[in-house]
């Protein structure tokens, strides 16, 4: 059984909840990346996505005296997650199911340990189907 933990992003980019959501968007185009953990002190927390910081970057230009929203007040809390043993194919189905774009990825205690996303899954189809016209 192929497992998250075999196909899953370890280095990760993440966000604190006090960071602001202009340093968030920052690190979506530095890393060219769509998706951003939200820890404190190495646990999960929360989940922003690209989506998320394009809406809140919009209200702060309608309003632009104001100082930029925190990540805290945008994030997802308690995204939904799965262990690094979960199964390929229950990431597939939460994706599929929930139309996520990725799932965090934890261990013991909600430590954040990886993500897997779209982009990884369609890595995978890309071998599986390299694999397949090759026998």
């Amino acid at each position: 059984m192929l497992t998250v933990d075999e196909l899953m992003t370890r280095d990760l980019v993440t966000l604190k909840e006090e960071d602001d959501v202009v340093r968030g968007d920052d690190l979506l185009a530095e890393h060219d990346i769509r998706h951003l953990p939200v820890v404190k002190e190495g646990k999960l927390v929360g989940l922003v996505s690209q989506r998320d910081l394009i809406r809140a970057l919009a209200r702060h230009e309608r309003n632009p005296g104001e100082p930029p929203v925190q990540v805290r007040d945008i994030m997802t809390r308690s995204p939904e997650t799965l262990k690094p043993r979960s199964s390929v194919r229950e990431a597939i189905h939460k994706l599929l199911d929930r139309k996520f774009g990725c799932v965090p990825v934890v261990e013991d205690g909600d430590r954040l340990v990886g993500i897997i996303t779209e982009t990884d899954l369609v890595r995978l189809a890309d071998r599986l189907l390299d694999k397949d016209q090759r026998h």
